[in-house]
């Protein structure tokens, strides 16, 4: 066989998948939109950063999956794996505790089990952070930014985890039963997959398959003072009850942005990190070690402030009204 027959024998079962999932006009926007999106920062002094995406360390939330690569050269013990970070969050408090001030990145991140119309495993992530900030001070500036990307006016809704639930579902989320939950989701045919859900467990299914589709129509809305249970990275604000000081943000039923009142008490995170891999455990998810590193700067101090990561192709395929995020990247996972 000649070089031209071997030629097009190994490139044949491709067909037109060598071509790019986006088409260039949407990658000319894109560029347009990560410009539009320094320059928001740059007017108001954020520091742009950049952190590594191979780490030593990497979180033991359950709920997030991470990808692992084999570094095998000098400086480290043979055979190292190191993780693909699924945000540049610890990176990036650590930075804070260095005196940065407000920091943002926009920057890759990877997450496992994770493609379809709203994810690819690999994403762009816009996370930023602000000194002296609240979470409500946050939702303020998110907003400014969203509207002003979007082209759309300001003044998003605001419900707070527990208004969202009993409007949608008429079921109080901080003192709802198990049982009562069940019911629920019974009687709404949600599909449960295999293994039994805790409390939390329950009160996300009915979240994701009811209420989150229905956010956002028309009015961009964010959810915030989610249960204590899931703080998260958050700091939890004293009352009856108690609540986490998070928000997430929905756009045509989408979710958008996820951000925290940030957490800084170094044992109380040590101790989320401690709960999460024993959900991990009974979750036969392989462990996760605590992130020595963050500890120690939250022990040398991070400063008071809020945080937030905002997913760009997410916002990127509102703004074109594109089917999936696959139609505003260059290349999704299947053709990369």
């Amino acid at each position: 066989m000649n070089a031209v027959g071997l030629f097009h024998q190994t490139t044949e079962p491709f067909g037109d998948d060598w071509q790019a999932s986006a088409t260039i006009d949407h990658l000319k926007i894109r560029a347009r939109l990560l410009r539009d999106i320094r320059a928001f920062f740059e007017a108001r002094g954020v520091l742009e950063v950049e952190t590594p995406v191979l780490s030593q360390a990497t979180t033991p939330d359950p709920h997030l999956h991470s990808m692992t690569t084999r570094y095998s050269g000098p400086g480290f013990p043979a055979g190292k794996d190191l993780f693909l970070q699924t945000s540049p969050e610890s990176a990036m408090k650590r930075l804070l505790a260095c005196g940065s001030g407000s920091i943002f990145q926009i920057c890759k991140a990877f997450r496992n089990d994770e493609a379809g119309r709203l994810h690819n495993p690999e994403f762009t992530l816009l996370e930023w952070y602000r000194t002296g900030y609240n979470d409500r001070m946050l939702m303020d500036e998110v907003e400014e930014l969203v509207s002003t990307m979007l082209g759309i006016k300001p003044g998003f809704r605001r419900l707070t985890y527990h208004e969202a639930f009993e409007q949608h579902t008429g079921i109080n989320p901080h003192v709802a039963a198990v049982e009562l939950m069940q019911r629920y989701a019974a009687q709404s045919s949600i599909a449960m997959a295999d293994g039994i859900l805790d409390r939390d467990g329950w009160l996300d299914l009915i979240m994701t398959h009811i209420i989150e589709p229905q956010l956002g129509k028309g009015q961009p809305t964010f959810i915030y003072d989610y249960p204590a249970s899931k703080a998260a990275l958050a700091s939890v604000r004293d009352g009856c009850p108690a609540v986490a000081e998070r928000f997430e943000l929905y756009v045509e039923g989408i979710e958008m942005a996820n951000g925290f009142h940030e957490l800084r008490d170094p044992r109380q995170q040590g101790m989320r990190f401690k709960q999460d891999r024993e959900k991990r455990r009974k979750m036969n998810l392989a462990d996760i070690p605590p992130d020595m590193r963050l500890l120690a700067a939250l022990e040398s101090g991070l400063p008071p402030c809020a945080g937030v990561a905002l997913g760009v192709d997410r916002l990127l395929m509102v703004l074109l009204k594109a089917g999936s995020v696959g139609e505003v990247m260059a290349f999704r996972v299947d053709r990369a």
